[in-house]
């Protein structure tokens, strides 16, 4: 969900607190685990104004928006067979 969040807002950067307001449910400690992991492998770019409060700033990188367009089909195929993956879950569950 950061990608999608982060690619929605594209190309500008979003500070950390809007991002864990723009994803339902998320804590900070997942969205900072999980902001870490992207900044790592270079999907992510960070960067930290020196204020007090620091504010810190992400967006995504070249290669991040090239993942955004993979998982939006992949998100399309979901919602398509949603109603086929939510009987599979029922029939497994009454077995």
């Amino acid at each position: 969900m950061a990608v999608k969040t982060l690619a929605d807002a594209a190309p500008d950067e979003v500070r950390f607190a809007e991002l864990r307001r723009r994803i339902p449910g998320v804590s900070q400690k997942m969205l900072s685990v999980t902001l870490r992991s992207l900044t790592r492998d270079g999907l992510v770019s960070r960067r930290v104004e020196p204020t007090v409060p620091p504010q810190v700033f992400y967006r995504l990188t070249a290669l991040g928006l090239s993942l955004e367009t993979a998982l939006a089909g992949l998100r399309t195929w979901a919602e398509e067979h949603m109603a086929e993956i939510d009987s599979a879950n029922e029939t497994a569950d009454r077995a």
